[in-house]
This record gives C-alpha cells, structure tokens and sequence, in this order.
C-alpha cells in the first residue's frame, strides 16, 4: 500500500521558504539544508518512514512556476478565519481567484514562493 511521504514544493529561496512552511505548520528541519534542498518533518517524526503527517520538501531547481500550479496542498483549520491572518503575517498572500462558489469552505493563498494552498475550514459550519 503506498501513503504519502513527502510533498516538494519549487522554490527560488529556500531560506525564505523554509522560514515560512516550518513557522506556518510548527514542521522542523530533518536534517542541515544545502543550498537548493531541504526536508521539513513535522516535529514528533521520529524516522523518514515514520507514519505521521507527510513531509515537505522545498527544492531550488531553477524551473519557472507554473500557474495556475497542478498541485496545492489543503491545509486543515478549525479556525480560518485566524489562520489566513496568521499565514499572511508569515508572508503568504491573497490570490485573485474568481471562481468560489457560493458555499466555499476554503480560501486560497500563496505562499512567498508563489505556491498556492487552501485554508480549509474545519470547524462546526452547523452554526452558519
């Protein structure tokens, strides 16, 4: 059966990259990043093949982004609405998206390197 292990996301500085993914999900280095490679684990990761939370990776490799890219991650919150305000304070920003429809439970950013991601809304809609 295969699972997720990690998730590499295009970056064009990593310093800048790693400082906002491992501020934004508390994930920590695995290891000393090189100048175009790193691996953030989430920080109760034990080994690289630990069944936990998947692994990011944020790799230099000089290709242009793509948009809009063909793979975002979805990131959980049970509270959106501080979440989006926390990320933006890390440095992500708003994108110019158009097409939400009426009932969306998500709000897209990007982060400093231009990769997009959702904030999904995890807690009780029954209220709404």
């Amino acid at each position: 059966m295969l699972r997720i292990g990690t998730i590499v996301l295009t970056v064009e500085d990593i310093e800048r990259a790693g400082d906002f993914w491992r501020a934004a999900l508390g994930y920590v280095n695995r290891g000393e990043p090189s100048d175009d490679w790193v691996i953030l684990d989430p920080p109760d990761k034990t080994s690289w093949d630990a069944p936990s939370a998947a692994s990011i990776a944020l790799s230099v490799t000089g290709y242009p982004q793509h948009y809009p890219p063909r793979i975002h991650l979805d990131l959980y919150a049970d509270d959106q609405a501080a979440e989006v305000e926390r990320l933006k304070g890390l440095g992500a920003r708003d994108v110019d998206w158009d097409r939400y429809p009426p009932d969306a439970d998500w709000i897209v950013l990007e982060d400093t390197e231009g990769n997009r991601f959702c904030v999904v809304d995890t807690g009780d809609r029954s209220a709404a």
